[in-house]
């Protein structure tokens, strides 16, 4: 039924150019071959239920293709149980505007890492994960707060250029240097221009997702009217591809339901190398279409996770793996027809795809030749993987080859090493941070290893770097100081004979922070632009930020000794902001919509901000700092506390809990319910 004409897809309006003679079919590469380029699409856990998350999981794993995380982060226990029998982490895990639950571990285990710069149902636009269905196994996961819910501008709104997005590309391949780097694009008019730059950027796949399909979550104005069909995103993209030479660089994926071995044969022969399914899956594992993903009422216990009608799921890996084998065996008969034996020969032979000649008048008016152009390849095709040079970092060229270092990774024994740095070393600590990831999932004990760096830090100065790592840097840092900040301990400060009052400048770039998920950062000096967005557990000290600072944080505290921009504050679901608000002006730059401005009053608030100061001061000699302790009562009345009221509210049903006797998850789990109850969030 989905290829006929009244489908409505542009693919409805193509039929094959078949050669006088094709081949028998038992010439063709295998459906187990086949399948192993199949993928299903980035649906989160949260969005789905745990059982239809592993179920994708687990048939992708046993058919050797892959199942994609989504964003938000993947359970301790799926990643652990990797090339086990029951092997039910996603082997492509996502990193999206949000960057809840990105961390060191989630990084290394992937197989690649897809950055999504769009969403493919509803472009142009963020994501939101409703108050209700952030149940405390969420929370967990994505590094949140139970039924607070969780806000995702556009992805572009964190990526600015090409520029952001190759230093975002060159940071996931320094976390795990095994991966493919994927980056997710949405069919839109201009798509190959883009293209052509993530090729140029290093990525090594290109998914062009079409406007079709999505879980129902989308708004209706965004599912009929953002973004187009896969046909014209993937053609754009081959071409353009090819006439800069660049095609044979990457592979390019399409997805946006892809229903059958012809819509396969379609795509291959447009310029697909790798194909992904999300919609027809969820239908084998029970979906009936009901529209409702976002209520968390879902009757099949797929797009739901409430645990009464996840009771319902009837769904099994099987279902998944017999229907990517039907597709396979569907596309070996028209690959047969068309005479070739393996996908890889079949990719972009466009000439083998015409317009359909019995179309009604109003599908004839339709101009496919754009589609269907058979471009010219450059001559000068780069058919070689983008080279990122990493053996030439001081990660690899230095600290990978002390045997202090090296031993400290094995057996966690103490290992400190000093270098000088210049602002061209990206990502610098990033490599060891991974190593050690590898080796010790969990971290190492704090401080084992730690790097003095004298200099200036380059873009991601630690980003992504885990427990038990840390890095001292006496000079200055670049933007995106910090990034993914997964359990280590990062601290700044001028040098001794600096010039300059550090406190009165900056001394790290804009987006500090940006996702951090757990760990500490003390700056004795000033931030840029966007401090600590996203920051879902870190603990961070600075002395003055710029605009936006703590936007969208979801978790942990950020103790500012100095002046805000404005903004601050804006989209904060989650942790506490502590800020020293001398001049009385922090009114006038807080983003009221979702926080309150509090005094520091209570004693465990009060006792926190002290403990926070003085590692500041321990750490990195602060001015600041210290005229601040050594007057404490006199500057605790200056200090303003940011929390988000929702998340003020679930502590306090949290505290009430456990103050009945209850545990901290089942206290967690009945504020959950309590607060959803009465509509909090």
């Amino acid at each position: 039924m989905v290829d006929k004409e009244e489908t409505g897809y542009l693919r409805s309006l193509m039929d094959f150019n078949f050669p006088a003679e094709g081949i028998d079919i038992s010439e063709v590469e295998s459906e187990e071959e086949i399948v192993k380029r199949f993928k299903t699409g980035a649906m989160s856990y949260g969005s789905i239920s745990e059982e239809a998350h592993e179920a994708l999981a687990i048939a992708m794993n046993h058919l050797h293709g892959k199942s994609n995380s989504g964003e938000g982060g993947e359970s301790d226990e799926r990643i652990a149980s990797a090339g086990t029998k029951n092997d039910r982490s996603s082997a492509i895990k996502q990193v999206a505007s949000g960057r809840f639950g990105v961390t060191s571990k989630y990084l290394v285990s992937a197989r690649e890492i897809q950055i999504k710069m769009a969403q493919g149902a509803k472009p142009g636009e963020g994501g939101h994960l409703p108050a209700k269905k952030v149940y405390p196994w969420i929370a967990k996961t994505r590094h949140s707060t139970p039924g607070v819910s969780l806000i995702s501008p556009p992805p572009h709104h964190d990526i600015y250029s090409i520029e952001d997005l190759a230093q975002l590309i060159y940071d996931l391949k320094s976390a795990n240097k095994n991966a493919r780097i994927s980056v997710k694009l949405v069919s839109e008019a201009g798509v190959g221009t883009v293209a052509a730059g993530v090729a140029k950027a290093g990525a090594g796949v290109i998914l062009i997702s079409g406007y079709d399909g999505g879980t129902g979550a989308a708004p209706v104005s965004s599912i009929h009217n953002a973004g187009l069909p896969w046909e014209l995103g993937l053609a754009e993209a081959h071409q353009t591809l090819r006439l800069n030479g660049l095609r044979g660089r990457v592979i390019i994926e399409t997805d946006g339901k892809l229903m059958s071995g012809r819509d396969v044969a379609i795509a291959a022969l447009l310029g697909a190398e790798e194909f992904g399914f999300a919609t027809a899956p969820l239908v084998t594992l029970g979906c009936v279409m009901m529209r409702v993903c976002n209520l968390d009422t879902c009757p099949m216990g797929i797009a739901t996770q409430n645990p009464e009608l996840r009771k319902r799921f009837i769904g099994k890996p099987e279902y998944v793996e017999n229907f990517m084998l039907f597709i396979a065996r569907e596309l070996r008969e028209y690959m047969a027809r068309l005479g070739f034996r393996t996908l890889d020969e079949m990719v972009g032979h466009v000439e083998l795809l015409k317009k359909k000649d019995d179309l009604t008048e109003a599908e004839s008016r339709i101009d496919l030749s754009r589609i269907l152009a058979t471009s010219v390849a450059d001559d000068n095709e780069i058919d070689t993987p983008f080279d990122f040079e990493l053996e030439k970092t001081i990660d690899e060229s230095i600290l990978l080859k002390d045997k202090k270092i090296l031993a400290a990774i094995k057996s966690g024994s103490k290992a400190e090493k000093t270098v000088e740095i210049i602002n061209t070393d990206r990502a610098f600590g990033t490599l060891l941070g991974a190593e050690i990831t590898r080796k010790n999932p969990e971290g190492l004990p704090d401080d084992t290893i730690t790097v003095n760096c004298i200099g200036a830090g380059g873009q991601s100065f630690g980003a992504f770097i885990p427990k038990g790592l840390t890095l001292k840097i006496t000079g200055d840092s670049n933007d995106y100081f910090g990034k993914g900040l997964s359990g280590g301990k990062l601290i700044v400060s001028a040098p001794a004979n600096a010039a300059y009052e550090a406190e009165e400048n900056i001394i790290i770039g804009n987006v500090a922070l940006y996702g951090a998920t757990s760990g500490e950062a003390y700056i004795a000096g000033m931030a840029g632009e966007r401090f600590c967005v996203r920051n879902s557990g870190a603990i961070a000290v600075v002395e003055g930020v710029g605009e936006h600072g703590c936007e969208y944080m979801t978790g942990g505290r950020a103790v500012i000794l100095g002046p805000t921009g404005k903004n601050f504050a804006a989209g904060m679901s989650g942790g506490i902001a502590y800020v020293l608000d001398e001049d009385n002006h922090l009114y006038r730059n807080l983003n009221k919509d979702l926080v309150l401005m509090e005094k520091v009053e209570s004693k465990a608030d009060c006792q926190e901000l002290k403990e926070i100061l003085t590692k500041h001061l321990e750490y990195t000699d602060s001015v600041k700092a210290k005229k601040v302790l050594d007057n404490y009562e006199e500057y605790l009345p200056k200090f303003k506390k940011i929390i988000p009221a929702d998340y003020k509210q679930l502590l306090h049903l949290i505290s009430q809990y456990e103050e009945q006797g209850m545990s901290r998850e089942k206290a967690q789990i009945e504020a959950f319910y309590a607060s959803t109850a009465s509509n909090i969030g």
